[in-house]
């Protein structure tokens, strides 16, 4: 059983873009401090989380369909995949990180 989802240079092109536009996102998060607004820091965080999750699986199945099937995946797409998910997982982890040393100066 194959399962299609993106043609080859879709998978390729929105793997490489989506990246980028997340950096661009956290960079302005953090320069806004858009993790320390609302009335509930913490409901903030969560949702930030949230789209953090979602966007590590919308990019893991780019990756995953790059070579054109999404399933049957091979060793090396999975492997890939696992990477890619466990970066995007420290870079929400880092984002919501205080700079701690300044903030108490």
């Amino acid at each position: 059983m194959e399962i299609t989802l993106f043609d080859v240079p879709t998978a390729s092109a929105l793997a490489q873009i989506l990246p980028v536009l997340l950096l661009a996102l956290v960079l302005e998060m953090r320069r806004t401090n858009l993790h320390k607004r609302g009335k509930n820091v913490r409901r903030t965080r969560t949702l930030i989380g949230v789209f953090y999750g979602a966007f590590a699986i919308v990019e893991t199945v780019m990756v995953l369909s790059i070579d054109g099937d999404l399933l049957p995946a091979t060793w090396a797409d999975l492997a890939a995949a696992a990477v890619i998910f466990s970066l995007l997982w420290l870079l929400f982890v880092f984002s919501m990180m205080d700079e701690g040393r300044r903030e108490r100066d």
